[in-house]
């Protein structure tokens, strides 16, 4: 396996392993997510509000969401070996999915560094698969 195709192979099975650990996170405490995102300003009812439980399983369905982009990643990287196209085709749409799951996460915690960084890496979750060696590893012809 040259090495842009092995690199990129690494880079995806780090990023979907960083997305499983979010996603369990946002799953097993959804109740104290939710009450930090649509709880009220009382400090009193911070063991109990209806506002973060009832918006609960919408922080779960967003956990499973994000586990299940994750395990898009790690089984498309898995499958690098076997040198289909279809897998360097699902490579480059999972670069576009970590793309926009980065903007959302952005838009909801502006972090700088972390975010430029997570930038970063997105971009190159689009850009590696189209280099030349990637390119002939998974078998394109080209036009």
């Amino acid at each position: 396996m040259p090495t842009p195709v092995s690199s990129l192979r690494v880079l995806m099975m780090v990023v979907g392993g960083i997305q499983a650990v979010l996603g369990l996170a946002l799953v097993t405490n959804s109740v104290a997510i939710a009450q930090a995102i649509w709880g009220e300003d009382d400090t009193s009812s911070t063991y109990y509000s209806p506002e973060g439980e009832a918006h609960s399983g919408t922080v779960v369905f967003i956990g499973i969401l994000v586990l299940a982009i994750a395990a898009w990643g790690t089984l498309t990287a898995l499958k690098f070996p076997t040198r289909l196209p279809a897998v360097r085709n699902s490579a480059i749409a999972y670069g576009w999915t970590a793309l926009a799951f980065k903007i959302a996460v952005w838009a909801v915690a502006p972090i700088l560094v972390l975010n430029l960084l997570g930038l970063v890496v997105a971009i190159l979750l689009i850009v590696r698969p189209n280099q030349p060696e990637c390119r002939v590893w998974f078998g394109y012809q080209g036009r």
